[in-house]
This record gives structure tokens, sequence and C-alpha cells, in this order.
């Protein structure tokens, strides 16, 4: 059993570092099967992605079980502006497909009849963008700068769960999370009432706590019913910022910055059901409560404080960091499974994202209202378990105009993934 555990341990130290980018937008889920139905996995929670979903899933496993999942975000940003006279040049950008690998590695052993501990190792969210400097040059007179951003949100998560009935079981995970955020852009700055446009860049990272608490109850054995409570999570990111051009303007060229974020809390409850032994069907709602999540970014230099401006805005300013903030948003997701045969089975799902803000936000950090479209496949050989699954999320095209001028954004993002799982 000893030899098992190093095992497992050495297989998650190789393919972490592998793994380690960042996404390109929030994630929506962790683990193949749960994504081919569609994130509708509340009261399903019965493989190694139990820690993200419902951790009280984990107290059925009866077995060690490592699992391993990886998946890569392949975003699609558009951005287009036209001006009000022929003079200024219109704007027709868009982002490269780009490669945002992600991850969750699960370790799970029963350690009596009824309690089950394990754990994960993920990257729970993040996001961000890179845009062609020489696309957005009418933004900025004709000159061009740097634009991308990335936030990666890193965490460890110990769970344990028991069995308090034989059909009623409950579950917790301790999340300890790291998050990293870098972003390069324009700023716009006033020195003696000239306006000037300088390259900006940061890098910062910071610690939070949080914690996940479930509950699954099977009242009849092809019914399920699951509820996860996800508890806010607030993280202060500490680090540099640095404008190069500074020092010609009497100022230091960086500066040490403080952002206090914070991650909302999330309410996820399900229901599942087996009308015949090959199909599962499942439908979640998950509630996020954006409306009470803060964020405060402040330099920690005077001058810098004086002079450099902070943009936190979800309105459309290109220059801004992004508004966590907005209304409280509820997701619709719908999965079924069917099974071909003892070994294999189909998968399918769709869900609804709505952004919490109604408007597109930065570029740097796109805000947009999502119709996801999933498939999947799995393969059992004996104790080990394969599925791959394919997701599709269609953005809206944020649209706004102002007599003949106007602008609009869009987003398009696909999301192959693969597990591995195995039972010891």
């Amino acid at each position: 059993m000893k030899k098992r555990f190093a095992l497992t341990a050495v297989a998650v130290a190789i393919m972490l570092p592998a793994l380690t980018s960042g996404n390109g937008i929030n994630l929506n889920g962790l683990g193949t099967r749960a994504q081919g139905m569609g994130g509708a996995f509340v009261s399903i929670a019965d493989d190694f992605s139990a820690a993200f979903w419902n951790p009280a899933g984990a107290a059925g496993f009866g077995k060690e079980l490592f699992g391993f999942y990886a998946t890569n975000l392949m975003p699609r940003a558009t951005y287009s502006q036209w001006p009000i006279t022929l003079e200024v040049p219109r704007i027709d950008a868009k982002t490269p497909i780009s490669n945002h690998l992600s991850f969750l590695g699960a370790y799970y052993r029963p350690v009596g009849p009824k309690v089950t501990v394990g754990l994960a190792i993920a990257t729970p969210s993040g996001f961000g963008t890179a845009w062609n400097g020489e696309d957005l040059a009418p933004r900025t007179d004709g000159t061009v700068f740097s634009w991308s951003s990335r936030y990666r949100l890193f965490a460890i998560s110990p769970l344990i769960a028991l069995n308090l009935t034989r059909w009623l079981s409950v579950g917790a995970t301790l999340n300890v999370q790291y998050g990293t955020l870098s972003f390069q852009r324009p700023s716009l700055m006033l020195f003696d009432e000239e306006r000037v446009v300088l390259q900006y860049e940061e890098n910062t990272s910071g610690w939070g706590f949080g914690a996940s608490f479930g509950v699954l109850a099977k009242p009849i054995d092809d019914l399920a019913i699951g509820l996860t409570v996800r508890t806010p999570c607030s993280i202060v990111y500490k680090g540099r910022a640095r404008m190069a051009a500074l020092p010609f303007y009497g100022l230091s060229d960086t500066a040490e910055l403080q952002h206090d974020m914070s991650w909302p809390l999330w309410i996820g409850g399900g229901v599942s059901f087996r009308p015949f032994e090959r199909l599962l069907l499942s439908a979640d709602v998950q509630w996020t409560r954006w409306s009470k999540v803060r964020q405060f970014t402040m330099y920690l230099d005077q001058a810098w404080l004086e002079h450099v401006p902070i943009y936190i805005d979800g309105g459309g300013n290109d220059f801004g960091l992004p508004y966590l903030g907005g209304q409280d948003t509820a997701q619709f997701r719908f999965g079924v499974e069917f099974a071909l045969n003892a070994t294999s089975a189909l998968r399918a799902g769709y869900y609804s994202d709505p952004s919490p803000q109604r408007s597109p936000g930065p570029i740097l950090f796109p805000a947009h209202d999502f119709k996801a479209f999933t498939v999947g496949i799995g393969k059992t050989i004996g104790d080990l378990q394969l599925d791959l699954g394919l997701e599709y999320l269609a953005g809206n095209n944020w649209t706004q105009t102002a007599g003949m001028a106007g602008y609009s954004q869009g987003m398009d993002i696909v999301v192959p993934s693969v597990s591995v799982q195995y039972r010891f």
C-alpha cells in the first residue's frame, strides 16, 4: 500500500510541471466525464473529480483511486471598432488561437469502512488574452504597445468524506489557493496637462484559503441528489508594476503594488436519475454570488499614486483591470450518459453560462455570456478508465453604438480534454 502511494505521488510530481500554463478564461469544471455531461455532476461525483464537484462522492469509492485530467482551452477573441470619421482607421482585431493547458490530479484512499481521505491538486480557474499591438494601434494614436494578460489560480485540496448511512454521505475539502496575475497594456496619463500613453506591465501573486462542503443522498438506487457549497476566498496579490519610460518624467520606473481580490460564494445543487440500466440523466443549478465580490488596488509609492491611474472597469475601458463583481448568476446544466455495453459509454451535455456583467469589460479581460455544448466517450479496461471529451462555448457578441461610431467584442472557445483513472 505504501508503495502504491509513493508511485502515485511521483506520478503527480512528474506531470504537474508540464501542465501549469494559464487558462483562456474561467474554467467551468474539472474532469472529462463531468465535462462530457455538461458539468451536471454535483449529484454524481463518482470519479476522481469529486473533490471539485462534491467531496461527499468520495465516500463511496471503496478502493484506492488515482486520476489525472488534462484540458486545453483554445479561445478566439475578436474586437472591432468603427470610427465616426474616415480619418481614424477602423479596427478589426483577432487574438491568435492559443493553447492554454490546465489539469487536475487526485488521489483517494479509504481509511475505514466509512471514511475516505484524499488530495487533489488543480487549476480551478484562470483567464487571459493576447492581442497584436499593431491591430490596436488606432486606440493609442498609432503607437504600437503590448497587450496581454494572464491569470492563474492553483488549488491544493485535502479531502475527507464520510458515509453516515447506506444512502447519505458528507464530505469537505480545505482549499489552499495560490493565484498569479500578470499583464501588459498601455496606460493613459497626464503630466502638466500633457496627454501621454506609456507601456505598463505588472506581475503579482498571493495566497488564499477557502473550503468546500458537500452532501450526497441516494434515497433509492436509481436516484441521487447532491449539494455542494464552496466558500468565498480572498487573495491579496502583491508584486511590482513597471513603466520603463517614467524616469523621463521624474518618476521611478517601478513600484510595489497590491490587489485585494475575492472569489465568490458558489452553491451547486443537482439531481441524477437512471430511468433504465444503460441511461443516466442529470441536471444541475449552480449559483455564484458575484454581487458580494470586492476588490481594491493600491500602489505603495506615493508618486505613482498621484500620476499613474488605476482602472477597474467592467464597462469596456480598454486599459482596465478585470471587474470581478456584478450581478449574481445561475448556470443551468444538463447531461446524459448512455452505456453502449459494459465497458463503453457515450455522453452529451449543455449548459448556459451568463456573465455577471452587462458589458464586455476591458479587452484584456473580456466578459461574455456563453452557451456550451459538450460530448464525450468513455472506455473501461479492468480497473482502468479512459475518457475523452470536447466542449464548444459560443460567446455572445457585445455591440455598442453611438451615432455612426461603435465597437463590438466576441469570443468562442474549443476545449478538448482527456482523463485517466485507475482503481487499485
